[in-house]
């Protein structure tokens, strides 16, 4: 039995359904299933079993000989949460006991962690263990996923593999539940379809024209795929970046999917919220060779071609 965590959101449910479809047909989704928006997110998978997330832990402790593998995606991730002590109930100490629990029955363990931990990135986007430490997020989410991090790298009990996924933008199907923290393809899409426009984000940083800050957009079947891989191989256990390696720009991210639906761009700017500004990453680009030198040689989809097919779902369901 194979357990993934936050299955019902948005990379957890696209992980699930292809886990299912390749004939993986023993399943544990555990999440708070009391919301009902994330439910579509599950519709091909109604004979799976389903636990809430607080039930988990307890379960684990009777049942961990159970498991092959947990995969851990379930997380508070709305970085305009202020609240600490969420995030530490929800990202850290609940990652922690997931942890202790793999290395105890020598469960392999693959759990998400974010480029939310790089914060303006002025140690890079490198994801060396050494450099890890020094990172410095730019709210509470990044700052939970930064101090398991450090956590887990200090660990002397560990599972017997164990990897953590540095997730940079990743969009795609399955994310309709977010709300604001929807990938901004989802909002293009929305705002295009109802409005025939696009209003992006003003830079307030002299080194960025509008619309040309920088973002390492990741298709979620690629996210899908390396987690598979990793299942598969279980390379040297490690702390891992997972973007494409190649930043893109927001305006190229808009034309893209303006030309995915068939309609000419009309591009608009405002101003970054107050809340988010002084917090706000201008440039992210993750550094993939340490994923490629454990093996990884798949392509990563391009953004055009990522949008594109997800324009194609977006069609078919909204």
């Amino acid at each position: 039995m194979i357990a993934i965590t936050g299955a019902a959101g948005f990379i957890g449910s696209c992980l699930a359904t292809a886990l299912y479809s390749a004939g993986q047909h023993d399943l544990l989704l555990v999440d708070d299933f009391g919301r009902d928006d994330k439910l579509p997110n599950l519709a091909a998978l109604k004979q799976q079993n389903r636990m809430e997330r607080f039930e988990f832990l307890d379960w684990l402790e009777d049942n961990a000989h159970k498991l092959e593998f947990i995969i851990h995606l379930g997380a508070r991730t709305d970085t305009t949460e202020f609240n600490v002590t969420i995030f530490n109930e929800l990202n850290l100490n609940y990652s922690k006991s997931i942890w202790e629990s793999c290395a105890q029955h020598n469960i392999p363990l693959i759990y998400a962690s974010s480029a939310a931990t790089y914060g303006l990135g002025e140690q890079g986007f490198d994801d060396d263990h050494h450099k890890i430490p020094l990172l410095k997020p730019l709210n509470p989410y990044g700052q939970s996923k930064q101090d398991f991090d450090v956590w887990a790298l200090a660990q002397t009990e560990q599972p017997p593999f164990w990897a953590g996924l540095k997730f940079f933008n990743v969009y795609g199907p399955n994310e309709y539940h977010k709300g604001r923290m929807g990938s901004v393809v989802f909002h293009a899409y929305m705002q295009i379809k109802e409005t025939g426009q696009m209003t992006l984000f003003r830079s307030h940083n002299p080194e960025y024209k509008d619309g040309e800050q920088l973002r390492d957009f990741i298709y979620v079947m690629d996210v899908v795929n390396v987690i598979v891989w990793l299942m598969e191989h279980k390379p040297t256990s490690a702390i891992y970046n997972l973007g494409t390696g190649q930043a893109r720009t927001f305006i190229d991210l808009t034309k893209a999917t303006f030309m995915a639906m068939g309609i000419e761009p009309v591009i608009n700017f405002r101003d970054t919220p107050e809340d988010i500004r002084d917090k706000y990453q201008y440039f992210t680009e993750a550094n993939m060779e340490k994923l490629c030198a454990a093996g990884y040689t798949q392509p990563f989809t391009s953004l055009e071609d990522g949008v594109g097919e997800y324009v194609g779902v977006l069609n078919s369901k909204l």
